[in-house]
């Protein structure tokens, strides 16, 4: 079965969203250029950071608000320490944790507007 294992966004500002999502994730980049930023997570997938400048063939638009990148917590209490976490950190939040028909959850955004979205799954 062929799965994804690198998730690239587009951003307007490379060194802005590396800096961002270095304090996220609490470490550093396993390749930085001045056009690509590559982060390797714990669980095997890479999050790569591209200058939407550079990209090949072009894009239109800014880009923003094209989806989410969603992180999955085992409780409530997790996705309410993140919360005031990223709130201290002065991440851009889009919406304060509640109740959906997924389970509890919050959203943010990074400094491009793409959405962060942290959640505790219920049974569905």
């Amino acid at each position: 079965m062929l799965e994804p294992n690198v998730i690239v966004m587009y951003v307007n500002n490379l060194t802005i969203s590396r800096s961002f999502y270095q304090d996220l994730f609490n470490k550093s980049p396993v390749e930085s250029s001045p056009s690509f930023t590559m982060f390797k997570l714990s669980n095997g997938m890479g999050l790569g950071l591209k200058d939407r400048r550079t990209v090949q063939p072009g894009i239109e638009g800014n880009g923003s608000k094209n989806g989410e990148l969603a992180f999955t917590v085992a409780n409530k209490e997790e996705v309410d320490a993140l919360f005031l976490s990223w709130k201290e950190k002065r991440i851009r939040i889009a919406q304060r944790p509640t109740q959906v028909s997924f389970g509890y959850t919050f959203l943010a955004e990074d400094p491009d507007g793409n959405r962060l979205r942290v959640a505790a799954l219920s049974n569905i």
